[in-house]
C-alpha cells in the first residue's frame, strides 16, 4: 500500500481555504493519513512553500506523531508530538502567506519512519531531514495552492 495524504478541505492541486492561511484564522488544516507501512514507529510532517522568492520556505515541522493516527485534526498537535521551528521563527504552524498577486504551492509531506527521530523541540526542517535519512519507510504528499489578493 502507498502512503497517502489527503484533506477534507482541499484536494490535490486545489486552493487551500483562506481559514488556513495568514489571511484567515491561520490554523492548520485537517489531514488524513492512510497506507502507513508495517514497522512505522513514528510519523513526521513538513509543510513547505517551494515557490517562495528566497527558496523553499518552511511553514510547519512536526514529528513524534504516533503511527496509530489516521490523520491530524484541524489546529491539532497530536499528543506526544514535537514541533520544530518554522521559517517565521515559531514552533508552530504558519499558514500560507505568499506575496500578493502570485500563487504558490504548499506541500504537506508525511514521512513514515522506521524509528523515532529523537530531535529536541525547535529543530529545523533541515535537522529533521538529516535525522530521517535512512529511516524513511515511505512518504506521501498533498499539494495545495494559495494566492493572496
Amino acid at each position: 500500500m502507498t502512503l497517502t495524504v489527503s484533506s477534507p478541505v482541499f484536494d490535490e492541486a486545489a486552493k487551500i481555504p483562506q481559514r488556513f492561511t495568514c489571511e484567515g484564522a491561520d490554523v492548520s488544516p485537517p489531514l488524513g493519513i492512510a497506507g502507513l507501512p508495517a514497522g512505522t514507529a513514528e510519523i513526521a510532517l513538513l509543510v513547505e512553500d517551494p515557490d517562495a522568492p528566497g527558496g523553499t520556505f518552511t511553514h510547519w515541522v512536526m514529528w513524534g506523531i504516533g503511527p496509530d493516527r489516521a490523520g491530524i485534526g484541524e489546529g491539532e498537535v497530536p499528543p506526544g508530538a514535537a514541533q520544530g521551528r518554522n521559517d517565521f521563527g515559531r514552533e508552530a504552524y504558519g499558514g500560507p502567506c505568499p506575496p500578493r498577486g502570485r500563487s504558490h504551492r504548499y506541500t504537506f509531506e508525511v514521512l513514515a519512519l522506521a524509528e523515532p527521530l529523537g530531535l529536541a523541540p525547535g529543530a529545523s526542517a533541515a535537522d529533521l531531514r538529516r535525522a530521517a535519512a535512512g529511516k524513511v519507510l515511505d512518504s506521501g504528499r498533498l499539494t495545495g495552492r494559495y494566492q493572496r489578493h
